[in-house]
């Protein structure tokens, strides 16, 4: 009797003393949320990775390349290839998706996210027939007033679907044979034009509705049996640049119904061919508009084959001059990109470590800071 009374007195306290905690103190409920993005600044860097490894699962890393973190990540599908809209407020990425992960029936779309949430926003189905090829800046591009976005096909003929983003459905498609990259100018809206195989470009206009009105061809610009050109090119309004294998600088102005062309000028002198120093990379060409200096990947013991070798150094060229005026370490840049305005940060990916270099780039070239674990097989980067 004694031992039931104690036990009755224990609980009662402990009862008592129960009650009184949570009288005291209720636990807030937790509720998980997704991390808010800090606001976007000219060093925001969107890396493409295709993911060679597990191709059906590419995705574009998004990261912060002032403080060096990384910030978020869209899923980007089999071969998928991103691009920011004129205003940086959307992402597009043009991608395959197959009902049995790498099999079965194939759906080709292009996803819509917004840039600062990375949340999906919408889709556009478009034709199965999305080149599934490793991403360069002109595998998917928008128009400049943002209202069409050109996509590259490849079953291998090659051609272009034109989709009105107004509307978020496919116009037309444009057969384009024999050419690649798509390079639409700054001054108009109803064209683009692209690199052919036998050294030409052609320009194709189209009408309000985006369909194709017209294609002119231009002269040839280089000779792709001696010397042809990397299909990287960068754009400065409605000029764009490019760099071939033997180490030369094209500018083509694509503002017109036919392109025009600069006379070339070399990268290199003699002894430094002599030497064996080429350009090498994917994205081994970039350039800051306001300064008028480019940045090019360059790799020495250059043979045949070797036009993709990581960068042993980067060399920036004034293009007024056309004189070389910095010479950097390489980081093994396979991709390179730099950020405009008056702090100019240049951004190279080291394809040999998996990591990305930045250089203060207002002067001369100067390493500034390095991130590493970043990616997988990237190719490309996009600066906000």
């Amino acid at each position: 009797m004694v031992r039931h009374r104690a036990l009755r007195t224990c609980a009662a306290a402990l009862l008592i003393a129960l009650t009184g905690v949570s009288a005291r103190a209720e636990l807030q409920v937790e509720i998980p949320k997704v991390a808010e993005m800090p606001p976007p600044n000219p060093y925001r860097i969107f890396l493409s990775d295709v993911a060679i490894g597990h191709i059906v699962d590419g995705r574009l890393h998004v990261i912060d390349g002032d403080g060096l973190r990384y910030l978020g990540m869209v899923a980007t599908g089999y071969a998928g290839q991103a691009i920011l809209s004129p205003d940086r407020r959307e992402i597009y990425v043009a991608t395959t998706y197959y009902s049995r992960l790498s099999s079965g029936v194939r759906t080709d779309t292009v996803d819509i996210h917004d840039a600062q949430t990375l949340v999906k926003t919408g889709e556009i189905i478009i034709p199965p027939i999305h080149a599934q090829a490793l991403h360069y800046k002109g595998t998917i591009r928008p128009s400049a007033d943002g209202r069409w976005l050109y996509v590259l096909n490849a079953t291998p003929a090659v051609s272009v679907t034109v989709i009105d983003l107004k509307a978020r459905k496919v116009a037309s498609q444009v057969d384009i044979p024999g050419c690649w990259i798509l390079l639409p100018p700054q001054s108009a809206s109803d064209r683009f034009s692209t690199i052919c195989g036998d050294g030409t470009m052609l320009t194709v206009t189209h009408d309000g509705e985006g369909r194709e009105v017209a294609q002119r061809k231009s002269a040839a610009f280089f000779d792709p049996d001696a010397d042809p050109i990397f299909i990287h090119g960068e754009q400065d309004g409605d000029t764009y640049r490019f760099v071939s294998y033997g180490g030369d600088l094209y500018t083509a102005h694509v503002g017109g119904e036919v392109a025009s062309f600069e006379p070339k000028w070399p990268l290199l002198t003699e002894r430094e061919r002599k030497a064996g120093w080429r350009p090498g990379g994917y994205q081994l060409l970039a350039q800051h508009k306001a300064s008028g200096r480019v940045f090019v990947g360059m790799h020495d013991g250059a043979k045949a084959g070797s036009h993709k070798s990581p960068a042993k150094e980067i060399w920036s060229f004034d293009l007024k001059t056309r004189k070389r005026i910095a010479r950097a370490p390489g980081s093994n840049a396979i991709a390179l990109a730099v950020s405009q305005g008056d702090r100019p940060r240049l951004f190279a990916y080291d394809g040999v470590k998996g990591g990305l270099a930045v250089y203060d780039a207002a002067a001369a070239l100067k390493p500034a800071g390095r991130m590493d674990g970043v990616g997988e097989t990237p190719s490309l980067m996009e600066l906000h």
